[in-house]
């Protein structure tokens, strides 16, 4: 059984281009996967700039409370500054996403409701 040579070369340029297809394919998705996780991770970064200036502020008004005796005043005070320098730390590190994301070339959108919740 001899197999002409032509078809043999045909099938291995055949096989090729579907071996680079298919790497094409998976490295796009990899690719998207990776950015997903970048987003997650920007998005936990958010949240933590937003627990940590209220858990700062609330430490901070603690420690003015315990030396200056000044009763719960220095935690209501506290709170109240970690909670704004916390939401405007996730503004300036929104902001600086979306700049990023501009220079890029992908300009943002926003993210599609899930409507998987209506089993």
């Amino acid at each position: 059984m001899s197999t002409d040579p032509e078809s043999r070369e045909e099938a291995i340029k055949r096989l090729t281009e579907s071996a680079s297809a298919m790497e094409a394919r998976n490295a796009r998705q990899i690719s998207h996967e990776a950015a997903g996780q970048a987003a997650a991770g920007q998005a936990w970064r958010i949240i933590a700039d937003l627990f940590g200036g209220v858990f700062v502020g609330l430490a901070l008004g603690f420690i003015v409370d315990r030396f200056a005796g000044t009763g719960p005043w220095g935690l209501i005070g506290g709170v109240l500054l970690g909670f704004a320098v916390s939401v405007f730390m996730a503004w300036r590190t929104a902001q600086r996403l979306m700049a990023q994301a501009k220079a890029s070339g992908v300009e943002p959108t926003s993210v599609p409701f899930d409507d998987d919740e209506e089993d």
